[in-house]
């Protein structure tokens, strides 16, 4: 059984590995070729091979065939909007602290970016509910997220979540929205006790309003974080870090619901 699932058939996606810049997310159709600069590969070719196997183009490139990751569906997603970048999605998975048969919800659901995420992570029993006020954006997160096998697990709705979030009990809230703050109110609602607001935000004045609401609203533990990767080139004799890097994407703040509207009294503990 573990070989069967190992095995590439009729309609799965494979990620053919030329190098670490140069890799490509295919589904496999029998009777078609997947053309690159160096050659093409029969996707007949591909048929029976196990994940890890390599094939050869017709010019003789060798391509290694790769079972895709969430990180492979969220870097190759089909793009509306500006997605988030894997380290800020990294610490927000983190931050909401979700899990399998976690309720989550998420707002705004672009490109489904996110959604792809926390749908990994939630499933099988867990459920995310991603709002957005374009409905162009959800068509397109929808057509993303069953492309990584994972729209069951998430519920598309359209709708401002400034006005109102339908859910209750959930346990955690998502936001990547210009004014989350405005959010704040309707999350408490949502969320159960202790649950957990994470925000992402672009700029420092977007965070200071969050965080403001956040202790008016009720919310502790409220911690804001900026996150940096930088790659490295390992070779011998040249190993240091890239020349190229990409740097402030933008700040992840959090909070923790509590059950009275205490949250700045209580922050202002420390400073005590």
């Amino acid at each position: 059984m573990r070989e069967h699932l190992n095995e590439v058939k009729e309609g799965s996606d494979v990620l053919l590995y030329l190098d670490s810049r140069r890799n490509y997310l295919v589904r496999v159709r029998s009777g078609e070729r997947f053309h690159t600069h160096r050659g093409f590969v029969l996707l007949d070719d591909l048929l029976g091979k196990s994940f890890g196997e390599a094939v050869l183009s017709n010019l003789g490139h060798r391509f290694i065939v790769l079972k895709p990751t969430v990180y492979d569906y969220l870097m190759k997603s089909l793009r509306s909007t500006q997605i988030l970048y894997p380290k800020d999605i990294g610490i927000i998975l983190v931050y909401s602290a979700v899990g399998p048969g976690s309720r989550v919800v998420e707002a705004g659901t672009g490109s489904g970016a996110l959604a792809t995420a926390l749908a990994g992570s939630v499933r099988p029993t867990g459920r995310v509910y991603s709002y957005d006020v374009r409905p162009e954006f959800q068509r397109r997160a929808a057509s993303n997220l069953e492309r990584a096998g994972l729209l069951e697990y998430v519920e598309l709705k359209v709708g401002d979540v400034s006005q109102g979030i339908e859910e209750r009990d959930v346990d955690a809230v998502v936001l990547d929205l210009a004014t989350p703050w405005a959010v704040v109110p309707r999350a408490r609602e949502a969320l159960k006790g202790g649950g957990i607001l994470v925000s992402f935000s672009p700029t420092i004045e977007q965070v200071v309003k969050t965080v403001s609401a956040l202790e008016e609203g009720g919310f502790v533990d409220i911690e804001t974080v900026e996150s940096f990767i930088r790659r490295i080139k390992v070779k011998a004799g040249e190993t240091r870090p890239e020349t190229l890097m990409v740097g402030h994407t933008g700040y992840i703040t959090r909070g923790r619901k509590t059950e009275a509207k205490i949250g700045r009294e209580l922050e202002s503990n420390r400073n005590d």
